[in-house]
């Protein structure tokens, strides 16, 4: 199986002002990032730089209509290089301003326009979730042919971000709640493609593995007291990093595959999202394969908690829930008719995370799910 093997040159910098000693800034690059991050952390070495600012063109994860709204903004020819700075949302919009124009910002995620990458980009993540910064995906929030909101991945060599620099100073500016949710995140992503059944390779075991264990011992942490931020953020962002490489290779699979409806629909964060499921799917993979992959991840489990086997998931649940309790579907005014709906949409938009799930899943056992976290 062909392996995409660290496409972006990867850098560890303790501060941006170290980042900006290795990469100076000019006036042909273009700084994507927030108003906060720029005005907290990029303001001294930007004069003269231009800068879009993601929070200008709305709130939470990208939609159509934020990506035609940037496009709309920006004269295309007048960069070379996108510095996005930020979390999950700049990255996936960073992603797609080095494309060029082919079609709506629909036409591309639906891929009835061609894909055609001209500009350089560098990754600078400023949370330790999404690994966005070393992947091959963009997500967004589009309608599809029925007018409906779904969210959908587009997916690429073409969008791997030429550089990814790792900068932990910028973890400690992260409320605790969007700290949690990310940190979770990365967890996610790294046991989905550690329990990949068909796209695992040679890096995946390695780098899903490494972020796993990371983020364990960063969770005990939590439980006895610490601020990951201060204490373990490097670590953390490292782990992050790690499962971007890892899901890169494997996929993600059935978690992100229900998240998609919920997001779309109600405009979830991406983290929450994810968690609101995460449990439940383990337990599922439990009752019907509980041997293979999963065996390994509850090893690792109880080797960071000193737990019994049986245990294992419940004692990672209560780890989470200790960082970030998880919420019901109906908190977020999910209706229960939705729950079908929700399941059409996850074999209509998101079929090939479903069929890289850890246990093969019917419709009617993916509703269950649903319906379990309502």
């Amino acid at each position: 199986m062909r392996e995409i093997l660290l496409k972006p040159e990867l850098y560890k910098f303790k501060t941006f002002h170290e980042f900006i000693e290795t990469f100076p800034l000019h006036e042909r690059d273009l700084i994507l990032t927030t108003g906060y991050l720029y005005d907290t952390f990029i303001k001294p070495y930007g004069a003269g730089i231009p800068v879009l600012r993601q929070d200008d063109f709305g709130a939470g994860e990208p939609t159509e209509e934020m990506l035609e709204g940037i496009f709309s903004s920006l004269d295309y020819d007048s960069y070379d290089r996108v510095v996005a700075i930020g979390g999950g949302t700049v990255m996936d919009l960073g992603k797609m301003l080095t494309v060029r124009r082919t079609g709506t910002i629909n036409d591309l995620f639906f891929k009835r326009a061609e894909l055609i990458r001209e500009k350089k980009l560098i990754a600078i993540p400023t949370t330790c979730g999404t690994g966005s910064e070393v992947t091959s995906t963009s997500v967004a929030i589009v309608k599809d042919e029925s007018g409906a909101t779904t969210k959908l991945g587009l997916l690429s060599e073409d969008l791997i971000a030429d550089t990814a620099c790792l900068i932990p100073e910028f973890l400690t500016s992260l409320p605790h709640q969007a700290f949690s949710e990310a940190l979770i995140d990365a967890l996610i992503h790294a046991v989905e493609a550690f329990l990949s059944p068909r796209r695992a390779t040679m890096t995946t075991d390695l780098f899903a593995r490494g972020a796993i264990e990371l983020i364990l011992k960063g969770l005990r942490m939590a439980e006895e007291g610490h601020d990951l931020r201060q204490d373990y953020g490097e670590a953390l962002l490292t782990a992050s990093c790690y499962a971007g490489i890892a899901f890169l290779q494997a996929g993600c699979g059935t978690v992100h595959g229900l998240s998609y409806p919920l997001s779309g629909a109600y405009l979830v964060t991406h983290g929450a999202s994810n968690y609101a499921f995460f449990e439940k799917v383990l337990e599922t993979y439990q009752t019907y394969k509980p041997d293979g992959k999963l065996r390994e991840l509850r090893s690792m489990i109880c080797q960071i908690f000193g737990c019994e086997d049986d245990k294992a998931l419940a004692v990672l649940a209560q780890a989470e829930a200790h960082l970030i309790p998880v919420k019901r579907l109906r908190e977020y005014g999910v209706r229960e008719g939705d729950l079908p709906v929700f399941t059409r949409s996850v074999f209509t938009n998101q079929k090939r995370l479903v069929d890289n799930s850890y246990v093969p899943l019917t419709e009617e056992m993916v509703e269950e799910i649903y319906r379990q976290v309502y």
